[in-house]
C-alpha cells in the first residue's frame, strides 16, 4: 500500500491558462474540498487500510448517516468515499486542496453525462453505410447481427444501440497545472468526466505514465 492523495470536490467547468512557454494548456477547474475523514479503516478491524471523506452538505440524512457523521463534528455530507492509503489520519481531520501540488499525476473519477438512447454510429463509432441508390433508410442501422439459423441468436455484447453514458468513468493520468489554496481550486490540464457542479474524486495516479512535471 503506498501513500496515495487524494480529495472530492466539485467540476466547475473549463478554461485555459497559459504556461511557462505561452503556450495555450485547456485546463478544468475544481473547487477541492475541504474534506472532512469520517472513519479510519485498518487492517486488524477492517482488514484493509483507508480513510472515509465526507463532501459538502445536504438538507436532510437519515438517523444511521446522521450518527456516523456526527462522531466526525459535521452535520451532513453531500458525498462519502473511501480512499486507499497508509498515511495516517485522525476523524475529524480536514483534508484540503493543498495535499495536491503542481506537477502532480492524478486519476480523476466522476459520473459521466448522460446521451440516453442512441444509435450505433454514436455509441460504438460504426461508419454506416453509403447514400448510393439502392441503400434505402439503412444509412446508420447496424447491419447484421449473425442471428442466422447458425448460432441462431445474438451473441450477449454485440455492439448494438443502447443507452450510452451517465456511468462511472476514470481518467487516468492527468497533469495538476495549478494549485489556488485561498480559493480551493485545482486546475488539471485537459477534460474529466461529468456536467458542470457534478462531484469528481481526484486521486493520486495508480500507474502513471507521467513523470512528476512531465508533459
Amino acid at each position: 500500500m503506498v501513500a496515495r492523495k487524494g480529495i472530492l470536490g466539485t467540476k466547475l467547468g473549463m478554461t485555459q491558462i497559459f504556461d511557462d512557454d505561452a503556450r495555450v494548456v485547456p485546463v478544468t477547474v475544481i473547487q477541492a474540498g475541504p474534506c472532512t475523514v469520517t472513519q479510519v479503516r485498518t487492517a486488524e478491524k477492517d482488514g484493509y487500510i483507508a480513510v472515509q471523506l465526507a463532501y459538502g452538505s445536504r438538507r436532510s440524512m437519515n438517523k444511521p448517516e446522521a450518527g456516523h457523521l456526527a462522531k466526525a463534528g459535521i452535520e451532513s455530507a453531500r458525498v462519502i468515499a473511501e480512499l486507499r492509503t497508509d498515511e495516517l489520519f485522525e476523524v475529524g481531520a480536514t483534508v484540503s486542496c493543498d495535499v495536491f501540488e503542481r506537477g502532480d499525476v492524478v486519476d480523476v473519477t466522476g459520473q459521466s453525462k448522460g446521451k440516453g438512447f442512441s444509435g450505433v454510429m454514436k455509441r460504438h463509432n460504426f461508419h454506416g453505410m453509403g447514400d448510393g441508390h439502392g441503400v434505402k433508410k439503412k444509412n446508420r442501422h447496424p447491419g447484421s447481427i449473425g442471428a442466422a439459423s447458425t448460432p441462431g441468436r445474438t451473441f450477449r455484447g454485440m455492439k448494438m444501440a443502447g443507452r450510452m453514458g451517465g456511468e462511472r468513468v476514470t481518467i487516468q493520468n492527468l497533469l495538476v497545472v495549478g494549485v489556488d489554496t485561498e480559493r480551493a481550486l485545482l486546475l488539471i490540464r485537459g477534460a474529466v468526466p461529468g456536467s458542470n457542479g457534478e462531484v469528481v474524486f481526484v486521486r493520486s495516479a495508480a500507474k502513471t505514465q507521467l513523470t512528476k512535471g512531465g508533459a
